[in-house]
């Protein structure tokens, strides 16, 4: 069994791992778009401090530091057989869809959406959970 927190990444914001593999298998915590140095992709404020959150440059965030995460144990997006994403707001779920669809297909990981009240910051509109199987299939 190996748990890991990968160093280029923004740590975790409570005491678990990125990323813990168990055998062939291998689970990445939830991921925002938040970047080591704390500051978060897609969310962005004017000169007035209106907020303004774009979920396609999120989501996309997201799987990318999920795919970083995966390949610090070997895996990568392929190998990624189920996903969890949390919303803060189903009107985001098109944004959200159209680039998820840049990374998975018909053919990827099985995967179930919610909406949920909040996440840890307010600029957050999205996390993922991914869980990824390593094994090789016998020839």
């Amino acid at each position: 069994m190996e748990s890991k927190v990968v160093s280029d990444k923004a740590v975790p914001r409570g005491t678990f791992p990125h990323v813990k593999r168990v055998g062939d298998f291998v689970f990445v915590s939830g991921t925002s778009s938040r970047r080591p140095d704390g500051s978060f992709a897609g969310a962005s404020a004017d000169e007035v401090g209106t907020t303004s959150v774009d979920i396609r440059e999120q989501t996309r965030a997201v799987i990318e530091n999920i795919s970083d995460i995966l390949e610090s144990v070997g895996a990568s997006l392929v190998d990624v057989v189920d996903v969890t994403t949390f919303l803060t707001n189903m009107n985001d779920f098109g944004g959200y869809n159209e680039v998820y669809a840049e990374y998975f297909g018909f053919d990827g990981p099985t995967r179930t959406t919610v909406a949920v009240h909040q996440l840890p910051h307010p600029h957050l509109v999205i996390e993922m959970k991914v869980v990824a199987w390593v094994g090789r299939a016998a020839a």
